[in-house]
């Protein structure tokens, strides 16, 4: 679809009737509502907040407000002024109920993210960098050129060119002329930088939301699935896989994997470091929060990788629970078919005429109750005991293992004081397993229970020990990786 047919009159029109970000820029509360929800959501980089939570922070909001702007101003309570943008004819926040929690929970909508980032474009800004944009863009033009060049002989001179560039380089220096970008320059990557990081943030939320969407279509076919049901499953894997292999799901696994990396996290937290401390850069007064940017792009693409696996988990117990419903009423139809193929078995007489049990009364006489017999005592005869002659092998009392969990917690400490992150492979290099399959499955257990642990099922890791200093074993597991 071109961009003529999507931009014209009826399809802008259908977009501001119907698009929840303008429908925000044309609202009176505009102002209350983009101020608010950016500073709770976008600038602390929050993927949801409790309804107790939000509400309390509104009504901070409101008071000042009305403290600034007159009693009269947004006379409405806070729950009500959250009901009002949770609903679907504002669509501005996105209103759930967590798994375990019967508290609703806010999250913002794609939609009204977009919105507020084209808001805060409009402000003025004292300096607008061109040239770190075009050379982004010439970047990107060389990386699809030579990344579609099927020609060897055109690869290989490209990269000889790329060669001689680099020799040149390293020849002016080793010359002493050393090129310097000026601060002019420097703050104008810097500020490309700032802008490309705060839109890959928003655009975690879009996958969310494109995964809920899917999500929302395979509920409604499986609700309205009339065929059988190995033809239903079919179906679903099917589009599953679709929105996997897609461009966006693939390219959102090659930016997971890239980040997963403890060495490129350990490499952006240098370059963010060099970076900020450079006094070009730091006149512009950046945000603190950018020198863990890339912790905060780990946090929101596990927070996406959480929702997937939970839209997952809830879509099988929705396929077992319809299953449940269709084995209930198959019993209930082999119960009706059991009970008229009775009813045709007993034919009834030719006469009028009931069957009845015989009439008589159950009773015990006195005397055939058992008298009360006193229990018997044993009675232990005062001997000296005598040693017995051993028939029972006693060795398994003092095999025993037992796994100290707080001598593995002592050294993941450690471990996390010498790194910023850590896989438990590698933490198992360094400590090594003393009681093997045991003691692993302790180190599983401290996984789940540690806060920043992460578990990616969807790569895998493989661990090796040895019993008895010769023989070896080995177990594959999801990834795990621990971060301070």
């Amino acid at each position: 679809m071109s961009v003529t047919t999507t931009f014209n009159y009826e399809a802008l029109d259908a977009l501001r009737l119907n698009h929840p970000a303008w429908r925000l820029l044309r609202a009176d509360s505009a102002p209350l509502v983009a101020s608010f929800l950016h500073r709770i959501f976008i600038v602390s980089n929050r993927r949801e907040m409790a309804q107790s939570d939000i509400s309390e922070a509104l009504e901070d909001e409101l008071f000042g407000l009305r403290e600034r702007l007159g009693s009269d101003s947004y006379p409405g309570t806070a729950q009500e002024y959250l009901n009002r943008w949770a609903d679907n004819s504002q669509g501005w926040l996105r209103k759930f109920y967590p798994q375990a929690s019967d508290e609703p929970h806010y999250d913002l909508t794609p939609a009204t993210e977009k919105g507020i980032r084209w808001l805060a474009g409009l402000t003025e800004r004292s300096f607008i960098g061109t040239e770190s944009r075009l050379l982004t863009l010439f970047d990107l033009l060389h990386q699809i050129v030579e990344g579609s060049e099927e020609d060897p002989k055109k690869r290989i001179a490209e990269l000889k060119k790329k060669r001689r560039e680099i020799d040149l380089e390293i020849k002016q220096i080793q010359s002493g002329d050393l090129p310097l970008l000026d601060e002019t320059a420097l703050r104008d990557r810097f500020q490309q930088f700032v802008m490309m990081a705060g839109e890959l943030l928003s655009d975690f939320r879009e996958v969310e939301q494109n995964f809920r969407l899917l999500d929302r279509r395979v509920r409604e076919r499986i609700a309205l699935w009339e065929g059988g049901k190995g033809e239903l499953l079919q179906d679903i894997l099917n589009e599953c896989d679709d929105i996997t292999d897609s461009d966006q799901g693939r390219s959102f696994r090659a930016f997971w994997d890239f980040l997963m990396s403890s060495k490129r996290q350990d490499e952006l937290t240098a370059l963010l470091d060099q970076v900020l401390s450079l006094p070009s850069v730091a006149e512009t007064r950046p945000d603190s929060r950018l020198r863990r940017v890339h912790y905060d792009w780990l946090s929101a693409g596990e927070h996406t990788q959480r929702t997937v696996a939970q839209l997952s988990s809830q879509l099988r117990r929705f396929l077992d629970d319809k299953t449940w419903l269709e084995n209930k009423r198959i019993m209930e139809i082999l119960h009706h078919i059991k009970g008229s193929a009775r009813h045709c078995m007993d034919t009834p007489p030719s006469s009028l005429m009931m069957a009845m049990d015989e009439i008589g009364v159950d009773f015990m006489l006195p005397m055939e109750r058992p008298l009360y017999q006193p229990p018997l005592q044993a009675v232990i005869a005062e001997i000296a005991l005598e040693m017995g002659e051993e028939d029972a092998d006693t060795e398994a009392l003092f095999s025993q293992i037992v796994v100290d969990k707080g001598r593995l917690k002592q050294a993941l400490a450690k471990a996390l004081h010498r790194h910023s992150q850590i896989s438990l492979g590698e933490l198992l290099k360094e400590e090594p397993l003393q009681y093997g399959l045991a003691e692993l499955v302790v180190w599983l257990q401290l996984a789940s229970e540690h806060a920043h642990a992460v578990i990616d099922e969807a790569r895998q890791e493989r661990v090796c020990w040895s019993v008895d200093g010769d023989l070896g074993r080995q177990v594959t597991l999801p990834y795990v990786l621990f971060v301070r």
